[in-house]
């Protein structure tokens, strides 16, 4: 076993020795910075990753840890690397994360989703998602593609999610998804007064100026299209404030939340799209964007009986509604949506 020892010689861990990737250094690379060494030494590492792995401790020179990057070689040493596990390694493992199922059975999963829950690993969140929920929870999933993820919800979105639990029904989902057959509602509370109803259609894609952000109108953008419907009015701080139903008919990252900006209608709460959001705003105790995706309504890929599912908003939404003077008799009533949905399926 090798001791590995910080510079101030204070042991760190334990590790088997051959568990490192060993270098001798030619005398000739005398003054080469340790970064620059390694990645021409390792190139099946990314130079970010080998600068991690240093500034963590995970590389010796001459048995001592270096942890500075820009290191100076003389020439001669002897370098140690332990490689680190990749946080990518981990996304598709099972994690027991609560999940409020409100639908299952052979074919398919009903998911209430929380805000906070990321839906599939990515780059800063490989771990922690409902991917990893889902393995632990219906350990079937890991032979389907994305553990049957057929749709998404932005992390800090809440509502309602339809997971695929066979092949069959993955294809299904997807092919209703494409012909925009799924039924898809939201509420959404927004700055300012909104129309008692319209429509939206301006394509989404990246912001040209800010590529972290989407665009309404984006000449490189793909069509979109919501509908909205004014449920009821409010005010935080005599800022109006109203409590919108939303309709997808396409299915666009961000889309209700660029649509609404568009319209001069940002979400509460929502800390990317916020333009001619209120200055009261930075009072409002209220930190994520203020969005639910209250109704899923579908056809089962194999009954093709046309199902339907409504989910109230969590507690925290039932707090916003409150505190912009309104109640919940605005809400949408189950019975309601359910004539509605009928009505629009004629």
């Amino acid at each position: 076993m090798a001791l590995l020892k910080t510079p101030d010689s204070n042991p760190i861990d334990y590790i088997d020795e051959e568990d490192f990737i060993t270098l001798e250094i030619p005398h000739e690379v005398d003054g080469e910075r340790l970064d620059k060494f390694l990645g021409g030494a390792l190139p099946d590492y990314s130079r970010a990753r080998l600068k991690t792995w240093v500034e963590e401790g995970a590389v010796m020179v001459d048995g001592v840890v270096v942890t500075k990057s820009r290191h100076l070689l003389r020439g001669g040493e002897n370098i140690k690397v332990f490689p680190q596990e990749m946080p990518e390694q981990y996304a598709f493992a099972p994690e027991n994360i609560p999940l409020d199922i409100v639908y299952e059975d052979e074919a398919i999963i009903v998911v209430n989703k929380p805000a906070g829950l990321v839906v599939h690993p990515a780059v800063g969140n490989w771990t922690g998602t409902l991917l990893n929920a889902l393995l632990f929870h219906f350990p079937e999933l890991k032979h389907l593609p994305r553990a049957g993820i057929v749709h998404r919800l932005d992390k800090d979105t809440s509502g309602l999610m339809v997971v695929a639990r066979t092949d069959v029904a993955q294809t299904a989902l997807v092919r209703q998804l494409q012909e925009r057959t799924v039924g898809r509602r939201y509420l959404a509370w927004v700055w300012g007064e909104a129309p008692t109803q319209g429509k939206v259609l301006a394509s989404v894609g990246r912001d040209q100026r800010d590529r972290l952000k989407m665009a309404a109108g984006s000449a490189q953008g793909k069509p979109a299209a919501t509908l909205f419907r004014r449920l009821a009015k409010g005010e935080f701080a005599a800022s109006p404030v109203t409590l919108l139903e939303c309709r997808l008919e396409t299915g666009r990252t961000h889309q209700i939340r660029v649509h609404l900006e568009s319209l001069g209608l940002p979400l509460l709460g929502d800390p990317v799209y916020r333009k001619r959001t209120p200055g009261v705003a930075k009072s409002l105790p209220f930190e994520r964007q203020a969005l639910h995706a209250y109704a899923l309504s579908l056809q089962h890929p194999t009954s093709l009986e046309i199902m339907t599912w409504f989910r109230l908003p969590p507690e925290d939404l039932i707090q916003l509604q409150s505190l912009t003077g309104m109640n919940e008799e605005d809400l949408p009533k189950e019975a309601a949506l359910m004539a509605s949905i009928k009505n629009d399926q004629r």
